[in-house]
């Protein structure tokens, strides 16, 4: 790849991510920093060398420097985390468990978990913060998600998804092993 395409490209990756960490709509970046709307999304897209004039008032206004926005040697953030560094928060003596798998901090904590849940056995959970999503997807087994005090059954293969906000429980009404993977994710603090 030529350093052209590799800094145009770079310069997208790093513009679109620092505008996201920073909560900016295109149009109150294209405000802040003083340029079109259009030229966002075109640096966006990787489909314009823009000046380095207009490099700087978007660094300004994202507060980051210029070296910052065309840096192509970090590349996109990637964390690979091995299976023994997975961290087990809950489990009981005849084997249901929950394992948090990763997250990470996009404008709020997102997290993935993997669960089993044996005949029988359940999990409730409190309120999270308005605005919490929940993503659940059964691999194994039949779900009974009670959310509000309403069950709904969610069989291998099926998936849901659910505001958080409410009191709501997983668990195992059958005679065979739930195993299920689950994303949270939680809004920023205010």
């Amino acid at each position: 790849m030529a350093d052209l395409d590799l800094l145009t490209r770079s310069l997208a990756r790093n513009v679109k991510r620092w505008r996201t960490e920073r909560g900016f709509t295109l149009d109150m970046l294209a405000a802040r920093a003083g340029v079109s709307r259009g030229m966002l999304i075109q640096i966006e897209q990787a489909r314009t060398n823009p000046s380095i004039g207009t490099i700087v008032k978007i660094g300004d206004a994202l507060g980051v420097s210029v070296p910052t926005l065309l840096d192509y040697e970090r590349g996109p953030n990637v964390r690979v985390v091995p299976a023994d560094r997975t961290v087990r928060l809950w489990h009981t003596e005849r084997g249901s468990y929950s394992r948090l798998l990763t997250g990470t901090e996009a404008l709020g904590p997102l997290e993935m978990w993997e669960w089993r849940l044996m005949p029988g056995e359940s999990s409730d959970s409190d309120p999270h913060p308005e605005g919490t999503v929940e993503l659940v997807h059964v691999t194994a087994g039949e779900l009974t998600l009670t959310v509000d005090g309403e069950e709904h059954r969610v069989p291998a293969g099926a998936s849901a998804s659910f505001e958080a906000n409410a009191p709501h429980a997983y668990g195992n009404a059958g005679d065979e092993p739930v195993r299920m993977i689950m994303t949270v994710s939680v809004p920023p603090a205010q």
